[in-house]
């Protein structure tokens, strides 16, 4: 349902759209559905749809979880509150197309709350069971069911199929969606028994990949590659490592020694673009022993 239209020329009607503190949720809802006035919001807002902003909703949720991995909680404060305008732009869309809003959004995470915590809000015997072995699968199976009926009554796709792995996100990044696909598969038997069958798939692939370098076939390398870095999403799984939080964890090890390389440099008056390679090792040494040393 669009904003009500008014007169760009009445000063009172631009008062009303003024935010005014004490801001609360609903004023972030008052304000984005100004920003989208069909005449009086602003152009860039109009013009947006779920597709056009769905790459900013996914990239607030990455600076949330960076704001977290450094511990800045007043930066963690300013970043959930621009993923929370996400949620609030998105429902705005859909509520404009007449097919929800986010009253609509927050009652659904509400429901699903309480459903799939029945030993918190169910009864008094849901509650003295506790969360009995298998609870969450069984509840997750009837919320799938459901979703397929309501899927097809707000325009979404119609699926032909019904697989395990249909509601693994395409979009997850690529490691993530790896270990998620593995897991489903893994619950139904699909798996290797053990880690050691693992890590021989992985030499295995490991020599496919090098036998399709030497052949120089460009796609068949993307390929192999691409089968390498499934099995050793396997490998991270069967060890209880999630592969996303170890690689995160290596790149800003590799941030912080080569900030100390470029340190290093910079306080002998040079750039890393002036130093050789040989120098540029013998540097990244000094700042892995300086970090093992920090931690003896």
């Amino acid at each position: 349902m669009a904003a009500e239209h008014r007169d760009p020329g009445d000063t009172e009607a631009v008062d009303d759209l003024a935010p005014r503190r004490p801001y609360t949720i609903d004023t972030l809802i008052q304000i984005m559905a100004a920003l989208r006035d069909p005449e009086m919001g602003c152009p860039w807002d109009k013009q947006q749809t779920f597709e056009s902003i769905a790459p900013y909703t996914v990239e607030e949720a990455y600076e949330v979880a960076d704001a977290i991995s450094r511990g800045d909680l007043a930066d963690l404060r300013d970043e959930l509150g621009d993923l929370l305008l996400q949620v609030v732009y998105h429902a705005r869309i859909a509520e404009e197309a007449g097919a929800f809003g986010f009253a609509d959004v927050a009652a659904s995470i509400s429901d699903k709350m309480v459903r799939r915590h029945p030993h918190v809000f169910g009864t008094a015997d849901e509650r003295s069971a506790g969360a009995e072995p298998g609870f969450w699968e069984r509840i997750k199976a009837d919320e799938k069911a459901a979703k397929l009926a309501e899927r097809q009554k707000l325009g979404g796709a119609v699926l032909t199929c019904d697989s395990l792995l249909d509601d693994v996100p395409v979009n997850l990044p690529a490691l993530s969606q790896a270990l998620k696909l593995q897991n489903k598969a893994a619950r139904v038997g699909f798996d290797w028994p053990s880690l050691s069958p693992v890590l021989a798939k992985m030499r295995e692939e490991l020599g496919e990949l090098d036998e399709a370098i030497a052949r120089g076939e460009t796609d068949e390398v993307r390929d192999e590659f691409g089968d390498l870095l499934f099995v050793m999403a396997n490998v991270a799984r069967h060890l209880e490592i999630d592969p996303e939080a170890a690689l995160s964890l290596t790149n800003a090890k590799f941030r912080r020694r080569f900030g100390r390389v470029e340190a290093l440099l910079r306080a002998s008056g040079r750039d890393p673009d002036e130093a050789t390679l040989e120098e540029m090792d013998a540097l990244w040494d000094r700042a892995k022993a300086e970090e093992r040393g920090a931690g003896d």
